[in-house]
């Protein structure tokens, strides 16, 4: 357990862009910073970062809280081991309090796993430089492939011992649960026998992009070996293959620093890479790439560089990774090497700096590599066409617009076809994935998507084609007739607006009811003092910030955010986030004034709880018109008439306050 003295420690030095900004390219706005959001797929940034507030809120996913809570929702990490992170990002000594058995018993799964997956790659890297057989054969190779000590260190590579159970023995002797060494992964029970999956083996520690290590692949040395060159661990709660990048935790800053990732398919082309001095380069591990494989690369850069080996069918087999990469947003470029070589050879071939060049000289955009690739492969017209329509195809998933009329420009004047005609068939395209995508009924509006179209309808839209209309234009009739507000809806956002001027301004001083100076947050409550909010989580702050006034302290932004109650903290995220900020060009550039409701505080508190007043007046007047419409007898209904009389002059004389010119 840490202890409480060091979280406030960590909790005072923890800086909302430092922590993100290792994770997420942003980008100033105003005092505040935007990106696009790296918890989902989309084109116009909703990721803000306050640094003031020191808050991020994802407009896109409605996820939001403090550095802590970013960590925890980027990598899953949990509340403990982002402590932990930021301690060791700011060089905090963590100061543990010992676990009472019932901590011990409750310690969390998550952890036990990361522990044990530690102790494994510790394990492995002892065997690699302590042990006969593991300097015998796993050094040994590793040194032939021409790693240096200190590469083979930066990337903690060891070797599992040809035993059948030797992480095992040396697991349980250290007081490890072998639960959890099969949750793992590093354990396989088959019927009555359970034995190590990683045996005679040199070891790959698989990190995420916090430095944990989450998984392990694993290559044979042996010549004889029945089995696959290369194992990996099986999927586990820490540990999804199609989420992880290998490499990306040593490479995530070189990447965001160069602005370009290097896309490799292997291991031994990442370390190669990265002791050639190319630190910007990651690996697919093997496998196909995937959507949430290039949203992990997008955090860092829009730029990509896929390094291909020179056997051509591989490059056709990988096609389909750049056709992905586009979809995704990302600027690809691709470097082809020659026949029989591969980023790891070739690197080690040429030297660091020759490689580098070659890199820099041999890089061509996707559209150029592909037009290359196909138009040398055969000078048949039939198959020339094909050639062109996988390149048009590529074009058509790009996005952005103008990137796309770049591009087409681009194939026109390399593959000397008419322009029009690739327009033509570009549009045809685009229109068979509009029809698609929107074929089935569309999302409804909210907030985060600005209206009824989806954040990215348009981009896809043909050239010199009008815009289609909005997709609920396709709709039955009967589904777009507005469904009415109700009362206690408007009730409940008015709640919301009070809580949020407590929330923003709460700490600030104003003129009080006698002319003495008292926080805001006095103010709003003395206004609220006989209104029961009707949403619960408005009802818990507004009672918080009573008992922090009874004590004669104000509530902070920082003690909602670290509340036990979820409800609280994103409610708290929410109501101190603001999506767009005034650009400060009105003001420096034109010279033009405009009110912002922090200028009069007072008579905005004061309007906020007015119109919830008036809202509440106005869901009473309903209330009682239908106790009058069932009342039993002309008694009962005057009784209600009069009391509809008052109600209906306080709704008057509060619009008239408001400066309302219709009352409903």
């Amino acid at each position: 357990m840490i202890s409480n003295h060091t979280i406030e420690e960590i909790k005072s030095r923890m800086d909302i862009y430092e922590v993100i900004s290792d994770f997420v390219q942003l980008k100033k706005s105003g005092s505040s910073y935007k990106a696009l959001s790296p918890f989902t797929d989309e084109k116009t940034p909703s990721f803000m970062v306050s640094p003031a507030k020191n808050i991020f809120k994802c407009f896109s996913t409605g996820k939001g809280g403090d550095p802590i809570t970013f960590l925890m929702e980027i990598d899953g990490l949990s509340y403990m081991e982002a402590l932990r992170y930021l301690a060791q990002k700011y060089n905090i000594e963590l100061e543990e309090e010992v676990q009472t058995d019932d901590q011990k018993q409750a310690q969390n799964e998550r952890e036990s796993l990361f522990i044990t997956l530690n102790f494994a790659k510790d394990h492995f890297v002892e065997n690699l430089w302590e042990v006969e057989e593991g300097k015998n054969i796993g050094l040994t190779y590793f040194k032939e492939r021409g790693f240096s000590e200190e590469t083979i260190k930066s990337f903690e590579l060891g070797y599992a011992l040809d035993q059948w159970q030797g992480l095992m023995d040396a697991a349980a002797k250290n007081g490890y649960n072998e639960e959890f060494l099969e949750k793992a992964g590093l354990k396989i029970v088959k019927e009555d026998k359970a034995y190590d999956r990683f045996r005679g083996r040199v070891t790959f520690p698989i990190h995420n992009v916090t430095g944990k290590v989450i998984a392990f692949g694993a290559r044979t040395l042996k010549s004889n070996e029945k089995g696959p060159k290369y194992i990996n661990s099986p999927e586990t709660e820490l540990y999804t293959k199609s989420k992880i990048l290998y490499g990306i935790y040593q490479a995530k800053n070189e990447i965001r620093n160069t602005s370009n990732c290097y896309l490799v398919e292997g291991y031994t082309d990442v370390i190669s890479l990265y002791q050639a001095g190319i630190k910007n380069v990651v690996a697919s591990s093997g496998t196909s790439l995937t959507e949430d494989q290039i949203k992990l690369i997008k955090r860092y850069s829009e730029n990509v560089t896929a390094l291909f080996d020179g056997d051509k069918a591989g490059i056709k087999a990988s096609m389909r990774g750049i056709d992905m990469m586009l979809a995704g947003g990302l600027n690809v470029k691709a470097v082809r090497f020659p026949e029989g070589e591969d980023p790891d050879s070739y690197s080690r071939q040429l030297g660091g700096t020759a490689f580098k060049e070659y890199l820099d000289d041999h890089s061509q955009d996707f559209m150029s590599f592909k037009t290359d690739f196909y138009t040398s492969e055969s000078n048949d017209p039939i198959k020339r066409a094909e050639s062109i329509r996988e390149i048009v195809q590529s074009i058509s998933l790009i996005p952005d617009p103008i990137k796309r009329s770049v591009y087409t420009q681009q194939c026109s004047n390399m593959l000397g076809i008419d322009e029009g005609t690739l327009i033509v068939e570009l549009n045809k395209l685009l229109i068979k994935e509009n029809k698609s995508k929107y074929s089935s009924k569309p999302p409804s509006a909210s907030p985060s998507s600005g209206g009824n179209f989806p954040p990215d309808f348009g981009g896809g839209m043909p050239y010199g084609m009008p815009m289609e209309p909005p997709p609920d234009l396709f709709a039955d009739p009967e589904d777009l007739v507005e469904e009415k507000v109700r009362p206690d809806d408007i009730i409940k956002n008015q709640e919301r607006e009070s809580i949020r001027m407590l929330i923003n301004y709460g700490a600030e001083m104003i003129e009080g009811f006698e002319g003495e100076e008292t926080h805001l947050a006095q103010y709003i409550l003395t206004e609220c003092e006989d209104i029961e909010f009707t949403s619960p989580v408005c009802q818990r702050v507004l009672e918080l910030y009573k008992e922090q006034l009874e004590q004669g302290k104000v509530l902070t932004l920082q003690a909602l955010l670290d509340h036990d109650d979820a409800e609280i903290r994103k409610e708290a995220v929410d109501l101190s986030t603001e999506r767009y900020e005034l650009s400060p060009n009105w003001s420096d550039k034109f010279q033009i004034s405009v009110a912002h409701e922090r200028d009069a505080l007072r008579l905005s508190a004061y309007r906020s709880v007015l119109r919830l007043k008036f809202r509440i007046i106005q869901k009473m007047i309903v209330d009682n018109m239908d106790k009058m419409k069932s009342a039993a007898d002309e008694n009962e209904i005057n009784g209600y008439l009069s009391i509809q009389q008052g109600l209906k002059q306080m709704e008057m004389d509060i619009a008239n306050e408001l400066g309302n010119v219709t009352v409903k």
